[in-house]
């Protein structure tokens, strides 16, 4: 990502873009039905792209320690103030996840294996970023992943650049090696895939 998108980034935020608290569905349904039970305590979780922080601070909130990672420092300085009492469960880390993805050494984040117990990634696409995601779960972990399809590019809104959107059944491939616990893909109203897998 260049330091041009960065900057773009900076200023959508700045201007109240991206700026909902209210965590995505598909996350309160996957925490329902899979992971609550599996984690009741909490564990360690990575918000890939989080914005504001709707999805870390919710985790943090049952106990998780987050760590959320963007581009903008404009949306992490959001989200800290959005965190109030459990900012001290979040690490709030400003990075490019081409960086990441690349292996840079100008990375700000670092993906170890088997470090996180859950990854959510909501509405960002980087496909370079898919094997270090796999690493980085630990046996047990759980991967939720929603983002947009081709088929949005028949609606208003969201992307249309094909690089940010996925083909059919693109996150099934790409995570072959996980346990498939919810697979949906949609067209009404938006195109959307929902992925939960889950690491032997």
């Amino acid at each position: 990502m260049s330091k041009s998108e960065r900057e773009a980034w900076n200023r959508r935020y700045g201007e109240g873009s991206h700026r909902s608290k209210k965590p995505d569905p598909f996350l309160l349904q996957a925490f329902e039905e899979y992971i609550g039970p599996e984690f009741p305590d909490g564990g360690a979780a990575l918000d890939v792209a989080g914005g504001v922080g709707r999805h870390a601070i919710w985790m943090a909130r049952r106990n998780w320690k987050v760590t959320l990672t963007d581009i903008s420092e404009v949306g992490l300085a959001q989200a800290r103030k959005n965190a109030g009492d459990v900012a001290r469960r979040i690490s709030f880390v400003a990075a490019d996840l081409q960086e990441v993805s690349s292996g840079s050494p100008r990375a700000a984040l670092r993906l170890g294996r088997s470090a996180y117990d859950l990854i959510t990634v909501f509405f960002y696409l980087e496909r370079t970023l898919f094997p270090h995601l796999l690493r980085a779960l630990k046996p047990g972990g759980f991967l939720i992943y929603k983002t947009y399809t081709l088929e949005q590019r028949k609606f208003e809104g969201g992307p249309y650049n094909p690089r940010r959107l996925l083909k059919p059944n693109e996150l099934l491939e790409a995570f072959s090696s996980l346990r498939v616990l919810h697979y949906r893909e949609t067209i009404r109203e938006r195109g959307i895939a929902e992925f939960l897998g889950r690491k032997a």
